[in-house]
């Protein structure tokens, strides 16, 4: 899973990098225009991974991993400029937008006074706007194939889609909040529209603001006004940054101290699995436990297939138990199958969220 963090400058989005990374990249208070995108692999935090390794003392465990992307900030109005960040995060799955909401005269905000609502408003029309550019470009170029009589050139199918697009973003409306069939996805998926990823917005706040009635009503705002694959939480930027330098233990510490039940990076990694509709399955024994990624309702054969092509086309059956029955059992594979809840299941069985796969498969 690729996330890509956005934001207008000085919204901290950086310092949210680093805290989801555990990287040190340095910020600064002055906007930037140009620079390189930055990405960070973090595991995904799975108790039933942690447990899983307890059982089966594996020689390697490995978690499921998310990939986030910091590249430089919109700029409101500045389409060109625009254009080139969306050229750089285009091919994330999701979208993580940084709002400023706390105040510090050292950090001075790209359009004036700290205004979070307004921010939130801005850049969803920047996104509205660069896919709009798309689509408009787009339905030219194929009224220009027509016109030379490359009509071959021309798929009608997708032709209907930019305009219904084109419709949306006229009535400045982002693509997540218009229904669109698979035919009608896989038609303009080329484009990779930005309005249309699923999103997350999280309001970076100061330490004080954490717990603070203004915070809540700010996110029933945000949540009022957006619509469609999108969710809102709030989360102190600076804060996060210190705990991801700490030890397990210390963090423990430092977040009763401030009365806060887990850091808020995961609770982000659940809700933009939520919005992704992803689920984990694991594979486990002696040479390794493994947490792999897959969405809601995929087949038990296209799940073989997220581990090797060959287990897809030579697939017999998945050797199953949930891991829930699994824990029940003791952590014992002989006690599932004694009691009935080891099953085999075929290559339509839709896999389950903490489903542990044996594969069998024939080449």
């Amino acid at each position: 899973m690729k996330i890509a963090i956005i934001g207008f400058s000085n919204s901290g989005k950086t310092t949210i990098f680093n805290a989801l990374t555990g990287l040190g990249l340095p910020t600064s208070s002055y906007p930037s225009t140009s620079g390189e995108a930055r990405q960070g692999v973090v595991n995904v935090p799975d108790e039933r991974i942690d447990k899983l390794s307890l059982i089966f003392k594996p020689a390697k465990t490995t978690f499921a991993a998310v990939d986030y992307v910091d590249y430089i900030g919109f700029t409101k109005g500045d389409t060109k400029q625009n254009a080139k960040v969306h050229a750089h995060i285009k091919d994330a799955d999701a979208l993580l937008q940084v709002v400023r909401a706390f105040e510090d005269p050292a950090v001075p905000h790209p359009l004036g006074e700290t205004d979070p609502m307004r921010d939130l408003r801005s850049l969803e029309a920047e996104l509205v706007i660069g896919d709009l550019v798309l689509v408009e470009k787009r339905l030219e170029s194929i009224e220009e194939s027509i016109k030379k009589g490359r009509k071959e050139k021309v798929s009608e199918a997708e032709k209907a889609v930019l305009v219904k697009c084109r419709e949306a973003l006229e009535a400045e409306k982002p693509l997540r909040e218009i229904q669109f069939s698979p035919e009608e996805l896989k038609a303009v998926r080329h484009l990779e529209f930005l309005s249309i990823k699923p999103q997350v917005v999280v309001f970076n706040v100061a330490e004080e603001m954490l717990s603070d009635k203004k915070t809540d009503e700010l996110l029933a705002a945000a949540r009022e006004l957006l619509k469609g694959n999108a969710a809102a939480l709030s989360m102190s930027g600076k804060i996060e940054m210190e705990l991801a330098q700490l030890s397990p233990e210390e963090q423990q510490a430092f977040l009763s101290d401030l009365g806060i039940e887990e850091p808020a990076l995961r609770r982000l990694i659940k809700v933009s699995y939520g919005l992704l509709k992803l689920i984990s399955f694991f594979t486990a024994g002696e040479d390794e436990v493994k947490a792999w990624t897959i969405k809601e309702g995929t087949t038990a054969s296209k799940a073989a297939g997220k581990i090797h092509s060959d287990i897809e086309k030579g697939f017999i059956r998945a050797e199953t138990v949930s891991y829930d029955d699994f824990i029940k059992c003791g952590g014992s594979m002989a006690e599932a199958r004694k009691l009935g809840l080891f099953r085999l299941e075929g290559r339509d069985y839709p896999v389950k969220d903490g489903d542990i796969i044996n594969f069998r498969f024939n080449v």
